[in-house]
């Protein structure tokens, strides 16, 4: 989530005015009991978790219609190639330049761009479907580039999960995505 973070500054830099820097801490829980607390806490989980399920699952959706759109049109053409197939095309030489041979570089840089417009677990499914025809090079460079949690589907994870928490926040939050 942090490296989300950083690629987010580098991205779209946020500068803190003097009026903004100074936090002013509100007594949120003060006069409740510990269990009043223990279930705002418990109800504040929930609506995270179904946040990111609900990203998860959109995110899925979208890369699978892409797909299925791409292979239609170009199934007009007498080919079939997916979305992930054209951004294997993409990530081929940042996969080639990386260490991967070329014989492999279209396979894993599909896998790499899986990853950052998805996520790292769809990208690890597909990664499963075709590590054993992979040498073991490049399966390790593939394997440690999945390691990071960054990529699209996180910066809209933790900006849903934000705005679900605190409102005013999270708007502050997609404002500078």
């Amino acid at each position: 989530m942090f490296s989300t973070f950083i690629v987010l500054s580098l991205i779209n830099p946020y500068r803190v005015e003097e009026s903004e820097e100074n936090l002013q801490m509100s007594n949120l829980h003060e006069g409740q009991s510990f269990f009043e607390m223990l279930g705002e806490y418990i109800l504040a989980g929930f609506k995270v978790a179904i946040i990111v399920a609900a990203m998860l699952i959109g995110f899925i959706a979208l890369i699978s219609a892409l797909n299925a759109l791409f292979a239609t049109v170009t199934g007009w053409f007498g080919y079939s190639i997916s979305f992930q197939g054209i951004l294997g095309y993409i990530f081929y030489p940042v996969a080639w330049v990386m260490g991967v041979p070329a014989s492999e570089a279209l396979q894993v840089g599909s896998i790499m761009a899986t990853k950052l417009v998805s996520n790292e677990f769809v990208a690890m499914m597909d990664l499963q479907k075709i590590a054993s025809t992979l040498s073991p090079r490049a399966e390790g460079i593939i394997s440690i580039f999945l390691v990071s949690f960054a990529n699209f589907s996180s910066i809209g994870i933790i900006a849903g999960a934000i705005k679900g928490l605190n409102e005013e926040q999270g708007n502050v939050v997609l404002a500078s995505v």
